[in-house]
């Protein structure tokens, strides 16, 4: 060939997700199974009129109503085509080519994705053989090196959650060398706790949160980044002119405008996940819950073979590990008590067999 190709990018070894998943049980990709309530998707649909679709995406009237929603303001927020490309933003923006970015391992596969497309050095601190993750490592692998460190709380997949103390030793640590930290929140509203307040009065946290999860928009693409008025202006300068689109924003803004509806949606998986567990520790089974909407179960039989033949004889979609750390396991989205009710009655009749 006789045309130039990004050596980063060439040696980028990627596995996309499956494909032809629609009309199917789908507890693998942490989705809501059933989505958003039918009445109030119908509702904003009539707002989508010919002239909507053709004007630009203007974020303005969202990013107003979302920092009043979590108490922050305009210059503190800034909306991204979903939380994968907030996190390229935010690589490409305070990465360094050969420098360092930590997380721990196994996490979100976009972070250390994006390092080797970018040319960065990926630093993995690795779990305990108890799913515990030592905090003591993650501050040992900061030095004069690394340009960002990335905490998920809780992470995916494992679940982990880190304390007030934890994150102020690693914020601490991050400064002392010119890092920033990233606080992906992904699965916020599952699991309370935030350190949002980190990223507003902290001059190197960055907080992320998504439509994907609880709000049910993984179709539509829409995350949201928080920090300080500076850094918010450093990424706007990387960030595509027209990023998060015109059918995104509405639906987010439509659903802030009702937040008996967010509360509702929490109940129902937070109802949802604890009937699972009980389910299935009545019969037996080791389960962790994973503090989001998600958790993990040791199947009696094979783990990938299970899950094999949930999808093939159930069409029940479930994810299974090819690690040595989580082999054993299957991570299983969570949803309403309905819709886990399907699960668990095809998970016990495979895996009895």
């Amino acid at each position: 060939m006789n045309y130039h190709v990004n050596e980063h990018i060439k040696n980028t070894v990627r596995v996309f997700p499956m494909q032809n998943r629609y009309g199917m049980h789908r507890y693998d990709m942490n989705e809501n199974p059933e989505g958003l309530p039918k009445e109030f998707v119908d509702s904003v649909l009539k707002e989508i009129t010919p002239e909507f679709l053709a004007i630009y995406p203007e974020p303005d009237r969202f990013l107003h109503k979302y920092a009043k929603f979590i108490g922050a303001a305009y210059e503190n927020v800034l909306t991204t085509n979903g939380s994968d490309m907030a996190i390229r933003y935010l690589l490409e923006t305070f990465g360094e080519v050969g420098k360092e970015v930590v997380t721990v391992a196994p996490s979100f596969e976009m972070y250390w994705v994006n390092c080797s497309i970018l040319g960065y050095k990926h630093v993995p601190v690795a779990y305990e053989p108890d799913l515990t993750i030592k905090i003591e490592n993650i501050l040992n692998a900061i030095n004069d090196n690394t340009r960002i460190v990335v905490l998920l709380n809780p992470n995916n997949p494992v679940g982990n959650v880190y304390t007030e103390e934890e994150l102020r030793q690693v914020i601490a640590r991050a400064k002392e060398v010119g890092a920033i930290v990233i606080v992906d929140e992904a699965y916020h509203y599952f699991y309370p706790n935030t350190f949002i307040e980190h990223a507003l009065k902290d001059e190197n946290v960055v907080v992320l949160r998504t439509f994907s999860k609880l709000f049910s928009l993984a179709a539509c693409r829409l995350g949201v980044i928080i920090s300080n008025p500076e850094i918010i202006h450093y990424v706007k300068n990387a960030r595509l002119t027209f990023d998060a689109n015109s059918i995104a924003l509405l639906f987010a803004e439509r659903i802030l405008d009702h937040p008996e509806m967010v509360e509702e949606l929490i109940r129902i998986e937070n109802e949802g996940k604890a009937y699972t567990l009980e389910e299935l520790r009545k019969k037996g089974y080791e389960c962790r819950d994973c503090r989001g909407n998600f958790i993990f179960v040791k199947p009696h039989h094979n783990a990938k073979e299970v899950a094999e033949r949930l999808e093939k004889e159930k069409q029940v979609l479930v994810h299974p590990y090819g690690n040595e750390l989580l082999k054993d396991d299957i991570r299983v989205s969570v949803g309403s008590k309905e819709a886990m009710k399907i699960f668990l009655d095809a998970f016990f009749e495979v895996d009895a067999q």
